[in-house]
């Protein structure tokens, strides 16, 4: 029997990695002559670097870089030589828990730093950067990024302007003058599963600002700013990016990184199992079994089990979840092509001993899964 590990972390108590062991352990205590892979996923938030490592035999590269308030911070982001491949996560340079509290608000923030550690990648030889952009404490449609890598942002008078989500509506101007010359050599992919527009009602300032620290006139301001940049965009470069979904997220990076990096936006699970080679690996396997935190109807917009599902229907394998918590009947589960599922908390007095106790919860459920599969044998 061929039996495939593929769950993402459960925030706050086990990483992807950690799960794999502890499920692998269990299985082997109960079923002979199994055959097991483990293939820890993410979704392209934290976490990726860590799984990319773990898969690739990447390196950790430090590098000193401005964080969201122009202060120098120390990040690093994964290199793999083999494949001139970097994996930046724009949360360690650009990310919300990098500020205190009272610091938070997106009106005043930059993405500077993110552009500084995707030069650095560039210095360093990457032909691929893929660009995880969840947890950012920015609103600068990537202005930031552009100008670490050469742009100018001129008001009316030809007047540069600090990168901050202020100053989105005085520009007038993008001054491509020293942009540098290898940009257009390198392949962008941007790990994105939010389908935001750019501004309005449902854009990155309305729905994400007042998560970030803005006030609601900076909100308001913010929404123009991105309206505005959106038409530089297209009297410039010629890309109307507003409805193109993905462009509103991480405070407009999505829009940025279309036009600044002419990158694609892609699901980050698609991303993750492409670079792995998930569904090469997954072939003849009689089962997968998946789990995250949480199952729920956001499990259908591009979670990590949603990205393992896909794949398994593929080649009709059925799929286990053993999860933190399942909020989905049994016959929507069924549904989505989970033909086994169990959680942590229905085996614990609450959430707190959940947490805390994840590890043997969870090697008690696979203990349990791998008792019916042998009488099913």
């Amino acid at each position: 029997m061929k039996i495939v590990l593929a769950p993402d972390k459960f925030k706050g108590s086990l990483t992807g990695m950690q799960f794999c062991d502890i499920v692998e352990d269990s299985l082997r205590k109960v079923l002979q002559n199994v055959e097991i892979i483990n293939l820890p996923l993410s979704d392209g938030g934290d976490g990726t670097i860590e799984v990319l490592e773990y898969h690739l035999n990447g390196q950790l590269l430090n590098v000193k870089v401005n964080d969201p308030l122009f202060r120098p911070i120390n990040t690093s982001y994964l290199y793999m030589e083999a494949i001139k491949t970097a994996f930046v996560e724009m949360a360690g340079a650009s990310g919300m828990a990098l500020l205190k509290p009272e610091e938070q608000n997106c009106f005043h923030t930059t993405t500077l730093g993110t552009g500084e550690v995707i030069l650095n990648a560039i210095k360093k030889g990457a032909k691929t950067i893929i660009l995880g952009i969840g947890g950012s404490a920015t609103n600068d449609c990537g202005i930031g990024m552009a100008t670490a890598l050469g742009y100018k942002f001129e008001d009316e008078n030809g007047i540069e302007l600090s990168p901050i989500g202020e100053n989105l509506s005085k520009i007038h101007y993008i001054n491509t003058d020293n942009v540098i010359e290898d940009l257009n050599d390198i392949d962008f992919k941007v790990a994105c599963d939010v389908t935001n527009p750019l501004y309005g009602e449902q854009g990155a300032a309305y729905i994400y600002g007042p998560q970030k620290g803005a006030s609601e006139n900076e909100i308001k301001q913010l929404d123009v700013g991105l309206k505005n940049i959106s038409n530089v965009f297209i009297e410039q470069f010629g890309k109307d990016v507003q409805n193109i979904k993905g462009s509103g997220a991480a405070g407009g990076m999505g829009a940025g990184a279309m036009v600044f990096l002419n990158a694609e936006l892609k699901s980050g699970i698609d991303l993750v199992k492409d670079l792995i080679g998930f569904d090469k690996r997954i072939q003849g396997a009689n089962w997968i079994i998946t789990g995250e935190g949480k199952l729920d109807n956001q499990t259908l917009s591009g979670k990590t089990i949603q990205g393992v599902l896909t794949s398994a229907k593929k080649y009709q394998i059925p799929v286990a979840a053993l999860c933190g918590s399942v909020s989905l009947l049994n016959e929507d589960a069924k549904k989505l092509g989970i033909s086994y599922s169990d959680a942590v908390i229905n085996q614990a007095k609450n959430l707190d001993d959940a947490m805390k106790n994840s590890s043997k919860y969870l090697s008690k459920m696979t203990t349990k899964f791998a008792e019916t599969l042998l009488m099913l044998q």
